[in-house]
């Protein structure tokens, strides 16, 4: 006598923390675009990053020499921020061990982390 049994198996979207997935207001079209910037600027080490028809270049803060891009998204400015290693978070650590982690701002609040390709969205606390 043969059994057979059915396994199913969610796999994880790939790139995408499971905290990301489980907010239903983030943008799946924004988070390409944080990850084309976070491989354009830090692995692949270009002066400027391209979405789509619009370039942006990539500059390096003065103190740290930090990788720093400045770009629109839905008319609303981003900023994306390489992380500096010299800080206390656990991010910093990742940085500091040979990892390619980079913050996201809006309106001068980080909106999420991209370390290693995976993008960690953060919540929005209530004002």
């Amino acid at each position: 006598m043969e059994l057979s049994i059915l396994v199913r198996v969610q796999v994880p979207e790939p790139d995408v923390m499971p905290s990301a997935r489980r907010k239903s207001n983030h943008n799946p079209q924004l988070d390409e675009a944080m990850l084309a910037i976070w491989r354009q600027a830090l692995v692949e080490n270009v002066r400027t990053v391209r979405l789509g028809e619009s370039t942006y270049s990539v500059r390096r803060t003065a103190k740290h020499k930090l990788a720093q891009i400045d770009f629109e998204w839905e008319g609303q400015p981003l900023r994306g921020l390489e992380q500096n290693p010299n800080t206390t978070s656990r991010w910093a650590q990742m940085a500091r061990k040979g990892s390619k982690v980079m913050q996201f701002l809006a309106n001068g609040r980080y909106i999420a982390v991209v370390a290693e390709g995976r993008i960690t969205h953060y919540s929005r606390r209530p004002e």
